[in-house]
């Protein structure tokens, strides 16, 4: 067995000794809880800057009839050429790799029609929706090859940049990693009417980082997957492999999703600079936060603004502790512009800070297990159950074991929540704002405040895809009193 402690986002062996697992592990490759891998974790190789960075084409609606719109999405199978011009096996929605962004308005009634053309099971969870359970997407919705679903809700929360990929049991990491990952974003009057940059693919930009280890310039997940963390050496932003991108002098907003399936990122530039934080997971933040470095954990988000109006003709990188994971061309043009510094105005209820938790999350690494209160996932026990509407404080910790720990960013389908504490403080800069995703380092805990806007049955889980794969997730059922 291996112990493992999670360091700067890098591998670090506490001890090692002989290691028995293998993917053929009898304990844990039933359909719930998928094989066991032990690839080799590789470190991040530089990016070169060699191609230029696109961006995702926002999706047309088939059919806009007043207040309701209708669109279409289609997890399907493709090939692209990533390295060397060889071909690869890739998965995309509406396309050959990752998938288009959705653009819905608060307020607005949502009909998506989804279609597997896939070979497999998979399913289309909407991360960070505030939805009810029966559309969700979570594993019990699985989609079979050549069929199709039809959902509808109607979008309630305010803006906010969330995303889509499939949740099907045992085989997320596997379907991510291959592609099926897109971006959905949420605009309400608030965000119209702030001084923001907005202007998409002109100061406004989607960054989507993954990472991927290569054989050969192929995709093989089953040949680099690690269980532990499937850690690849090359930087992809938004499908581009070594990109590069040129922007104007002025402010530039990122809306930054780390869509790898576990590595964490520790964001800042190379000069140093100071950056905005305008908005985590769920939404604008109530007041700009000025930042040099930003952490985000597999399947967190932030937006941040960069005023670049002192750099033009110049470069600068965008890095992920010390490998350049973006270079960033400045041309002279664009103006400054005054930007809105309260930007929500989110009342915190202070009694919440007092509140003992009611329900208690225990992520852990045993025995080659990857547990949650000590179990693995059952879909058919109910591990929580919550009355819609109702706020508990819900204390999540990461347990170090005999075998050590790892580094865990915990997520909750279908709700947007508040970190009261960590560790009996308070929270800092990064985690102010609604959260659907946040990460815990060793031996840390949180309290978080969580409400259910909706009912119905939903997953909570580390958001290292190959943990909840492995096991590391329960589900919640919230029913109307």
């Amino acid at each position: 067995m291996k112990k493992y402690l999670f360091v700067l986002g890098a591998v670090a062996m506490l001890t090692a000794c002989s290691n028995n697992n293998t993917p053929d592990s009898a304990e844990h490759s039933s359909h719930h809880h998928g094989h066991i891998y032990d690839n080799e974790q590789l470190l991040l190789i530089p990016n070169t800057g060699e191609q230029s960075l696109t961006f995702p084409e926002i999706l047309v609606p088939t059919e806009v009839d007043g207040n309701h719109v209708t669109y279409e999405l289609t997890a399907q199978e493709g090939k692209m050429s990533f390295i060397n011009g060889v071909n690869t096996s890739t998965y995309g929605y509406n396309g050959n790799f990752l998938g288009p962004i959705l653009r819905l308005v608060k307020g607005q009634e949502v009909t998506i029609k989804l279609t597997n053309d896939l070979s497999e099971p998979t399913t289309f969870h909407w991360h960070g929706l505030e939805i009810s359970g029966e559309v969700d997407g979570g594993p019990h919705d699985e989609i079979q090859p050549g069929e199709s679903k039809v959902i509808t809700f109607t979008v309630e929360q305010e803006a906010a940049t969330l995303w889509y990929h499939p949740h099907p049991m045992g085989n997320t990491a596997n379907q991510v990693y291959k592609g099926l990952a897109g971006l959905l974003y949420i605009d309400d009057d608030n965000s119209e009417a702030l001084s923001l940059p907005k202007d998409y693919g002109v100061n406004d930009f989607p960054i989507i980082l993954q990472d991927r280890a290569f054989i050969e310039g192929q995709i093989q997940y089953e040949n680099v997957a690690n269980t532990l963390a499937t850690l690849g050496d090359t930087i992809m932003i938004n499908g581009v492999v070594n990109p590069k991108m040129s922007v104007e002098s002025g402010q530039v907003r990122l809306r930054i999703l780390n869509g790898s399936n576990a590595r964490n990122y520790k964001l800042h530039f190379n000069n140093d600079m100071p950056f905005q934080l305008i908005a985590t997971d769920g939404g604008f933040v109530n007041e700009v936060k000025s930042l040099t470095t930003l952490n985000l954990g597999a399947g967190e988000r932030a937006e941040i603004v960069v005023d670049l109006s002192a750099y033009s003709n110049q470069h600068v990188i965008l890095m992920d502790y010390d490998t350049v994971l973006l270079p960033i061309d400045v041309t002279a043009g664009s103006e400054t512009i005054a930007l809105d510094t309260q930007l929500n105005d989110k009342a915190i209820d202070e009694e919440l800070a007092s509140m003992e938790p009611t329900k208690h999350v225990k992520l852990e690494i045993k025995d080659n297990k990857y547990l949650l209160n000590g179990q693995t996932f059952d879909m058919d026990r109910i591990d929580f159950k919550q009355e819609q509407g109702v706020t508990e404080i819900w204390e999540i910790e990461n347990v170090v074991t005999e075998d050590g720990a790892w580094e865990h960013p915990f997520h909750i389908h279908g709700t947007q929540f508040t970190v009261i504490s960590v560790d009996g403080e308070a929270p800092d800069e990064s985690l102010q704002g609604y959260k659907d995703t946040v990460t815990l380092q060793p031996s840390q805990k949180m309290r978080i405040a969580v409400s259910f806007p909706h009912t119905g049955i939903y997953m909570f889980h580390c958001h290292i895809l190959e943990h909840e794969d492995a096991g590391m997730m329960g589900q919640i059922e919230v029913y109307k009193n």
